[in-house]
């Protein structure tokens, strides 16, 4: 089903949506699109691996930005895991702890693959998804393209928000179902539905984005019919919004250059490449990053007084 006139049919104003307009940046947080290309957040590896300094630069930018660069980082999967591991440990997933993988279909997951994938937030099948995730490119060889994308899901859910706030209604109360079933013996789901914008229950602001075509579940049991159509004409102006030119950041990585993303703010993808690319990166849990900020960026004596 596709919506051919987008927030015609989700035109139910909620009062808690209207008063989003500024609620949505949370501390620090500074919304982007492409233009963030011409001077992206960057620290260098020796900074981050030196000092607790180093440390509090880098998850700042990360919580200002939703991602950030690591350059001057040895082409390594064990010196990549240590700087990860600078944050916090790493979290384990049915795909393993770190990874260090190719496109060899090792597991049933497109990202297994050479093929492009759309914006997405990865382990949307989970109650609790990933917070962080690394990615650094060891070796791109006999082939090309791979282009990484990155989308702010806060800046294009303030788009949807002031162009169809309806539909902004609409992803922020419906709860939908994920689930992570491409391996053999495994089936993955949360304990519940989540809807695609999810809002702090004490002053309303956005805090997360859960977004993955490849994994929500089927709605067999959705019995409103209305109810079903505002949800795909909703999720139709969502995925245009993301499909925007001005919203979208496409970067090459390369050897030496890990990038670390919030991924319950910043969605994902690439485009199809040609040859052999070895990857490797991990996860980790969105509480332990909060935590390593505010402890280096605060200190303990002024984490402990806002409590």
């Amino acid at each position: 089903m596709r919506a051919t006139s987008p927030g015609a049919g989700c035109n139910a104003i909620h009062t808690a949506v209207e008063a989003q307009s500024t609620r949505n940046l949370q501390g620090q947080m500074e919304l982007w699109g492409s233009e963030i290309g011409k001077a992206p957040p960057v620290v260098q590896y020796e900074d981050v691996m030196a000092s607790d300094k180093g440390v509090a630069e880098w998850t700042l930018k990360i919580r200002t930005f939703g991602f950030c660069y690591v350059d001057g980082c040895p082409v390594s999967p064990e010196k990549t895991q240590g700087l990860l591991e600078r944050i916090s440990f790493i979290r384990p997933t049915h795909y393993g702890g770190f990874y260090d993988f190719t496109a060899d279909l090792a597991s049933k997951d497109t990202a297994y693959t050479s093929l492009a994938l759309q914006a997405h937030t990865d382990t949307t099948y989970f109650s609790d998804p990933a917070g962080l995730q690394m990615f650094h490119l060891l070796s791109h060889t006999d082939g090309s393209g791979g282009e990484s994308l990155l989308v702010d899901g806060f800046a294009a859910a303030k788009i949807l928000q002031k162009e169809a706030p309806g539909c902004y209604n609409v992803l922020s109360r419906q709860k939908i179902r994920s689930h992570a079933s491409g391996n053999e013996g495994i089936s993955i789901q949360s304990f519940t539905g989540y809807p695609v914008l999810n809002h702090d229950s004490n002053n309303g602001s956005l805090f997360q984005t859960r977004w993955n075509s490849s994994d929500r579940a089927t709605m067999d049991s959705w019995h409103d019919d209305k109810l079903l159509e505002e949800w795909y004409e909703a999720a139709w102006k969502w995925c245009e919004i993301l499909q925007r030119p001005e919203v979208e950041l496409w970067e090459r990585l390369r050897p030496g250059r890990p990038l670390i993303f919030d991924n319950w703010r910043v969605l994902h993808g690439r485009a199809a490449f040609t040859g052999k690319r070895r990857i490797c990166g991990g996860y980790i849990n969105y509480d332990d990053f909060m935590s390593r900020y505010r402890m280096t960026n605060l200190g303990r004596d002024e984490v402990l007084l806002r409590l």
